[in-house]
């Protein structure tokens, strides 16, 4: 295997795409605060692009609006992989997770807002970033911590997840854009249903079309136009990478031997882990700390360490219990409720899209600052936290393992 093969397939394990986005968190935290600091602030507003297109933006934007959507994208077309082929198609199977991820979208929402209920200004309007759970980050957690565990546990996760990552786009659509340009938004909205024709209709032309132009060259420059045209809307740019994603072919066809959405997969997560994620996380997470004398008395910090760890577990945790309790949907057999407890926890990790909206909420460098330090300051307590309520239940299954005298499977694959 070439050392290019080897280090793209590195990149696809959630461990080491994870340790990627954390240790370049990290050097932006130490960068920020180091005498090289102007250097920091010089490399994160260096503007580049074509002016003429309105494109001449910082690399931080750049990292955010453009890189972002490729991550933004492999959601989307996991969350179709999963509506597809995964548990979502079986109502009783998906109705936990689903439930979980909605619980765990409205409950730290709720808790931001009545922790700065009695707060002025634009304080409140931070109330979108303890919704989401940091797919890259969590998943990294649980590889890393949870060995034994039952798989159908990673696949609660990432349903959990992609489902609240889905409902936090939909909220930067609605609650976060301003000036809205509705002849981009039509034009962008025209491409993508060029888009969705071209990856899955069936008639002779489109199939001959997509037979004899390799798909990145049929493909590539139509999805760099709907990015652009739905940056020039005025609603976030990620919102074009999420509905391409939702509108890839996840059935292989006649003379195909993989589908055109995992083929896809395959070549950009490599790109999203290696370095969409890590440059967002360089540009996004350096808070200065010289600047946060009143980091513990601001409402916004609580709100959102409030609404990260607490409001996360509360929410996933209580609103599977609830579904369970009133409905006909139940736990996976091979699952446990302190599996769903350690899940909650994870929630917590809040990394890449609280960032975002981060961002967006606030105009004040005050404001962001307390925003993000607390980001970081939540999620790295849930991942704490996480990996030890996690790795005692990794260290449980493994017991079982060991007790049934089988060490070929655990013991949950069997009767």
């Amino acid at each position: 295997m070439s050392v290019r093969s080897r280090i793209t397939a590195a990149l696809r394990s959630d461990a080491v795409s994870g340790s990627l986005l954390i240790g370049t968190a990290l050097l932006a935290l130490i960068w920020v605060n180091s005498p090289l600091d102007r250097s920091y602030e010089a490399l994160r507003s260096f503007t580049f692009g074509p002016a003429a297109l309105h494109l001449d933006l910082s690399i931080e934007t750049w990292a955010a609006d453009g890189l972002l959507a490729v991550f933004f994208f492999i959601v989307g077309n996991e969350l179709k992989q999963e509506l597809v082929h995964g548990e979502p198609r079986d109502p009783k199977r998906a109705a936990l997770p689903i439930a979980a991820a909605l619980g765990g979208v409205a409950v730290p929402a709720l808790v931001f807002l009545a922790v700065n209920a009695t707060a002025s200004g634009e304080a409140a309007g931070g109330w979108g970033i303890p919704m989401a759970t940091d797919i890259a980050f969590a998943l990294a957690v649980l590889a890393v911590v949870g060995r034994h565990l039952p798989t159908p546990l990673r696949t609660f996760l990432l349903t959990l997840a992609t489902v609240d990552d889905m409902c936090a786009v939909l909220v930067i659509a609605v609650a976060y854009t301003t000036g809205l340009n509705l002849a981009a938004l039509a034009a962008a909205a025209a491409g993508l249903a060029v888009f969705g024709y071209l990856q899955n209709g069936a008639g002779r032309a489109v199939t001959r079309l997509r037979a004899r132009v390799p798909g990145w060259l049929l493909f590539g420059p139509l999805a760099v136009i709907i990015w652009a045209l739905t940056h020039a809307s005025g609603v976030h740019a990620t919102i074009a990478g999420v509905a391409m994603g939702l509108l890839m072919r996840t059935r292989a066809r006649d003379g195909e031997t993989i589908s055109p959405s995992h083929r896809t997969e395959e070549v950009l997560r490599p790109f999203s882990a290696g370095i969409a994620l890590p440059v967002f996380a360089l540009t996004s997470a350096g808070v200065s700390l010289s600047g946060a004398g009143g980091f513990f008395t601001s409402t916004i910090t609580w709100g959102v360490l409030a609404g990260l760890p607490a409001g996360k577990f509360a929410g996933i945790f209580g609103a599977t219990w609830l579904t369970a309790r009133f409905t006909r949907a139940h736990l996976n057999p091979r699952l446990a409720w302190p599996d769903i407890a350690g899940i909650g926890i994870l929630g917590g990790i809040g990394f890449t899209v609280s960032l975002l909206i981060a961002e967006l909420s606030y105009t004040s460098e005050v404001h962001l600052t307390d925003a993000k330090g607390a980001i970081l300051l939540a999620s790295a307590g849930a991942s704490l936290i996480a990996a030890v309520v996690l790795g005692r239940r990794s260290r449980h299954y493994r017991h079982l393992d060991d007790q049934s005298g089988d060490r070929t499977a655990p013991a949950w694959t069997r009767d």
